[in-house]
């Protein structure tokens, strides 16, 4: 590439206005500022979508980055000349990293055996690089305002784009734009910082080969955003192994449906939810030995369940008369709603006139809600993360023991007593902590393989169960062998599951990382 002149001297000024060029760095600084903290966020979302446990993911994403800006701003001390020539290098660098790193990542997860190498590579890379630009445009700004003022307007900028960034990426970019068209169009702004610099240059014969780097990576970038469904369609049929039918992320999570054949399989997040070829055995399990012990259950509470099955369930017995489902993500229900596939599935529950859908925070719900409620069913997402963590502790359980009937029933969906018994045995735990007597259970689901449940009430639960004709996997024999534990998934002494230790998520990680791996 042909030398840029530095902002070193007079030969500076000569090459273009020194006032219209210092406006551009300044305002490069609010762009790059944004794009830096943009790439981090990516880098740290994508790792809790793909690897779980978020706050462990974000915590190491954003300490490496940090480190390696670090020590991308002590190398800066070594570049003593072409100030603004190694700025516009690195912006095309970042660009092509940071621009593909979203798309890059996704491809390469179902290929490489230890996905954090690649990724923590990347993290590191592209944090070095941006710990340089800063420093630069300290320095290439120098003759053009007095030092007070010039840190004074630079760290401005950079802390204004830092709040652009923090705002954008989960209230539009995630939802609207996807973790990969985000990246790529982030990529675009860094090359548009390098292009503008370029031209601002009057000599543009010096520019040439950087400015045709520039628009190379420009090119490739553009391509990729065009192409960014199919990339990210791509990289998910090569994980999940299956044709993807239905995909979109949310600000909450990324929801995806594939089918092969008449089965369909509900991903949140990369993890099964259901497969359509048994689900049923898993829904009638959660739902039946909860109605069937309880004697007039007139009112039904539902947390989580956005898919409608538990509902669908609970609306085939003709004594409910009102059902409160709720949910977390409002796209989550409106698909099972309007898809007529979907809705076919769960029978049209989310549309009866015997159901109120709440799109909320569960956690937040509970304490504000009133009951009594005859019963509740609860079927969270496994506790793969602190903020799910929370819907399993002994706060949010006497939440819902104060919410429960006195004569009234609830259960919980507490994951594989065989591949994570401690983590099951901590729901009971905990439920008990809140003052409730627990029960556990489990029932065989194929998709899923031994999967546990907990019954609780302000009683012990006992036997004695109705369960009604028609049903597809319980009887009253079945129903009563899935309380029985043989030694491997057998009861033991596990912690209290709370607010301020997030046990289960920790012994959860544990568990099933150790079953995975």
């Amino acid at each position: 590439m042909a030398e840029i002149p530095s902002g070193d001297g007079p030969g500076e000024a000569e090459e273009a206005a020194p006032a219209a060029l210092a406006v551009i760095l300044l305002v490069s600084v609010l762009v790059v500022a944004t794009c830096g903290l943009i790439y981090e966020l990516l880098a740290g979302t994508l790792a809790s979508y793909l690897l779980g446990d978020s706050v462990t993911q974000f915590s190491t994403v954003i300490g490496t980055y940090l480190f390696a800006m670090g020590v991308g701003s002590w190398l800066s001390r070594h570049i003593t000349r072409g100030e603004l020539q190694v700025f516009v290098r690195v912006e095309i660098l970042i660009a092509a990293l940071g621009g593909w790193s979203a798309a890059g990542l996704f491809l390469l997860f179902p290929h490489v055996e230890d996905f954090r190498i690649p990724l923590y590579a990347l993290v590191l890379a592209i944090g070095l690089f941006v710990g340089l630009e800063i420093p630069l445009l300290i320095r290439i700004l120098r003759h053009r305002f007095a030092f007070r003022e010039l840190v004074s307007n630079v760290l401005t900028f950079d802390y204004v784009g830092a709040l652009v960034a923090s705002l954008l990426f989960p209230l539009v970019l995630v939802p609207w734009l996807g973790m990969v068209r985000t990246g790529f169009v982030f990529g675009l702004a860094n090359i548009g910082v390098a292009i503008a610099l370029l031209v601002a240059i009057r000599k543009r014969e010096k520019v040439v080969a950087d400015l045709a780097a520039a628009l190379l990576v420009g090119a490739s970038l553009v391509t990729g955003l065009v192409l960014a469904d199919q990339i990210q369609r791509w990289s998910e049929i090569a994980f999940y192994g299956e044709p993807v039918i239905y995909a979109r992320s949310t600000p909450y999570q990324r929801i995806v449906m594939t089918r092969r054949g008449a089965d369909m399989r509900l991903y949140l997040n990369g993890n099964l939810q259901f497969s359509t070829r048994d689900e049923y055995r898993y829904h009638e399990a959660l739902v039946w030995p909860v109605l069937g012990r309880v004697a007039d259950p007139r009112r039904v509470l539902i947390l989580g369940g956005g898919d409608g099955l538990a509902a669908r369930e609970v609306l085939s017995d003709p004594r409910v008369g009102h059902v409160t489902l709720v949910d977390l993500d409002p796209a989550m229900t409106r698909l099972f709603r309007d898809a007529p596939q979907l809705a076919r599935l769960n029978r049209g529950s989310l549309s009866s006139p015997r159901i109120t859908v709440i799109n909320g925070d569960a956690f937040r719900w509970v304490r504000r809600a009133a009951g009594p409620y005859d019963a509740i069913l609860i079927d969270f997402p496994d506790p793969t993360e602190f903020s799910l963590g929370k819907l399993y502790t002994v706060t949010f359980y006497r939440e819902v023991a104060r919410l429960l009937a006195p004569r009234g029933m609830l259960t919980v969906q507490s994951t594989s007593p065989l591949v994570a018994p401690r983590s099951y045995w901590t729901v009971a735990s905990t439920l008990e902590a809140a003052g409730l007597s627990a029960r556990g259970y489990h029932a065989y689901v194929p998709s899923f393989g031994e999967w546990g449940f907990t019954l609780a009430a302000h009683t012990p639960p006992g036997d004695a169960v109705a369960l009604p004709q028609g049903l597809r996997f319980l009887t009253r024999s079945s129903e009563r062998a899935m309380f029985d534990f043989p030694p491997d998934m057998a009861r033991r002494a596990v912690p209290v599951n709370r607010l301020d230790n997030q046990a289960l998520v920790r012994t959860f990680a544990e568990e099933w990382g150790h079953y995975d791996g």
